[in-house]
Order: structure tokens, then sequence, then C-alpha cells
């Protein structure tokens, strides 16, 4: 079930939803470009990764904490960073659909800092889950969690235009946004289920996921000001 378009038309531009996309491939690109030619290049790349993801044992302080950049920032960084074409393309295509409407719902000012806090929320959960590991956090993932969060509780009405695929079957559906998105959370919260006792090594941090997802709703709600809704 792929997303490709909300029915909710923005009001505003989202400058803030556009100016994270730019930052995010501009960021990708660079991080590709360590890896693009020799193995040299490509230890470039993993060095990188591993110097500004977010390595849960250095925010909790379970490993010695490097001198730069701070773990803090590095929470941060971490958002603009991904694992491949994949990873950042279907990132930056829900921060796209959703992004949008939330922006508009809150204000250009408080969708940063919401996107951001969100994203800070989802590493916090994953450290505090796997508090000992060594692999770092990267993607928007988290961030855009708590977009999704947001737009459940703002947009519970919206229609979202999906590709549908079972085998040979391929349709372009109309479904409701609460069945798009409880179908994502539903999914995150299974995998962190069957993956809780294999540690962090399957590759995708579910944990952040849901964090996020939790903040994004507690955000909202503190963050959100008042005769903005669009329910």
């Amino acid at each position: 079930m792929l997303p490709l378009k909300d029915d909710v038309p923005s009001r505003n531009f989202p400058l803030f939803t556009v100016l994270l996309i730019a930052a995010n491939v501009a960021a990708f690109l660079y991080q590709a470009s360590l890896g693009i030619a020799g193995s040299s290049t490509r230890g470039a790349a993993a060095a990188f990764v591993m110097e500004f993801g977010a390595v849960p044992c250095r925010i909790t302080g379970y490993c010695p904490p490097d001198d730069f950049p701070a773990p803090v920032v590095t929470i941060f960084t971490s958002m603009f960073l991904h694992g491949g074409l994949f990873h950042i393309a279907g990132n930056m295509l829900y921060l796209w659909i959703f992004g949008d409407n939330v922006e508009d719902a809150l204000g250009h000012f408080r969708f940063l800092a919401f996107y951001l806090l969100s994203g800070v929320g989802a590493a916090l959960a994953q450290a505090f889950i796997h508090p000992e590991s060594r692999i770092p956090m990267v993607g928007a993932s988290g961030a855009i969690s708590g977009v999704l969060g947001a737009y459940l509780f703002l947009f519970p009405h919206a229609s979202v235009l999906t590709l549908i695929t079972f085998g040979f079957f391929i349709r372009f559906v109309h479904v409701p946004a609460v069945i798009v998105l409880g179908f994502w959370i539903v999914v995150q919260i299974l995998s962190s289920l069957i993956n809780v006792g294999r540690g962090d090594e399957g590759g995708v941090a579910w944990f952040a996921h849901i964090g996020g997802f939790v903040a994004g709703i507690a955000l909202l709600f503190l963050l959100r000001p008042r005769g903005k809704a669009r329910l």
C-alpha cells in the first residue's frame, strides 16, 4: 500500500516542508558522493554516518562520547542522513504528502519545531530500548512519524490516493487516511514486537518510528495554535 496524494488542499505554501525535503536531498547527495568511487571513499561514507548518525550508546553514555560532534548534535544531524535511495525516497514521499497539511495547521515555525522535536523523541525512544547499541540511527523516519501522528488527529476524515499491489492486482484506490496511517502504525508495532528479542541488528529502528509517532501526537496538542484546526 503506497500513498501518493491526499485530498486536503493546502491554504499556504508549505515553506518548511519544501526546505526540509531539499535539505534531506542535499545531505543524501553529499553522503552518496562519499561512496561513489573506490573502497577508500566507501570507508569515508561509513565514517561520515558513524560520526553524524545518532548512536544510542553515545546518547545514553554507555560508550565513551567523541569530542565532536556532541551526542545531542547527532540527534539532529542524523535526521538528514539516509541508508539508501529507497529509504530517502519513501521518507520524502510521506513528508510531501502529509507534511504540508500539518504545516498548514501549525504554522511555519511551529511546524519546524514540531518536526525536529518529533525526531528527538524518536531517537530517545530507540536509545531507551537499546541503550548499549553502537549502531548509528539515520533517517527522517522518526520526525516524519510525528507528522503522521499529527495528521491522523488533524485530518481523520481525509482520503489518500493509494497504489495497491497484490500479485498481478494493481489498482489506484482512494483509501481513508485513518486506514492508511492506522495500517502503518500497526506494522510498526508488530515489527517492533517481532524484533524486540533480536536487538537492533535488523536495520530498522522500529521503536524510533513508534516514539516519533507518539511524540508527534503529544507535540500537536502543545504547539497547535487555537482556531487553526480543520477536522
